[in-house]
């Protein structure tokens, strides 16, 4: 026969599985919510990626040509001389630095430069019509028409060894260049090769 005092009462091994799977429950409850609060994935789940290095960007070269004058069978030629500049971002940065070399002078004995030591470039830009140089007036000063004639073909070949077909513009002391020497050379502006080749034939 039951004993009465047992009626209702609830197992003990009953209340402690239930009171297992309540912290059970509830671990996994603040577990969940610490996770959805920060927003941070287990440590597990963090996925490790391998950093390397970005790499260094190339410096940027570009090939531009210098012009000097040569003696070839008692003809003055014009001769080109390619040189690479680095870590140019436009046409015009190129064009300075070749024009830098010009001035400058050849460092070979076998050609030369009929443009006075004295000339200095004040000036550089290309834009839409071509390009624009601005000379000091030492590039007019000495020599009689084949030097003026070279200096000028030089200073148009080196312009636009960039592209062949560009018109030149030419200041001298911030004027445009009109009458070039004193024998009076008339400089048509602006200026291509092939008006070079035209009217100043070498």
């Amino acid at each position: 026969m039951q004993n009465p005092q047992d009626t209702g009462r609830i197992p003990t091994s009953l209340v402690a599985g239930v009171s297992v799977v309540m912290l059970a429950a509830a671990a996994g409850g603040a577990w969940w919510a610490r996770n959805t609060i920060t927003g941070s994935p287990p440590q597990s789940e963090v996925p490790t990626l391998s950093q390397s290095p970005q790499d260094t960007p190339p410096a940027t070269e570009q090939k531009v040509q210098v012009y000097w004058v040569d003696d070839v069978n008692n003809q003055i030629e014009l001769v080109p001389s390619s040189i690479t500049v680095e870590n140019v971002d436009n046409p015009s940065e190129a064009l300075e630095m070749a024009f830098e070399q010009l001035l400058a002078g050849p460092e070979e004995e076998a050609i030369a430069s009929a443009i006075p030591e004295e000339t200095q470039l004040r000036n550089l830009s290309v834009k839409s019509d071509g390009v624009h140089l601005d000379l000091s007036v030492d590039f007019t000063t000495g020599g009689g028409s084949a030097s003026m004639q070279s200096r000028l073909g030089q200073i148009i070949y080196t312009a636009t060894s960039l592209d062949p077909d560009a018109q030149v513009w030419i200041d001298v002391g911030g004027k445009p260049l009109e009458v070039l020497g004193g024998e009076g050379l008339i400089v048509d502006q602006p200026m291509t090769r092939q008006d070079f080749e035209t009217n100043f034939p070498l």
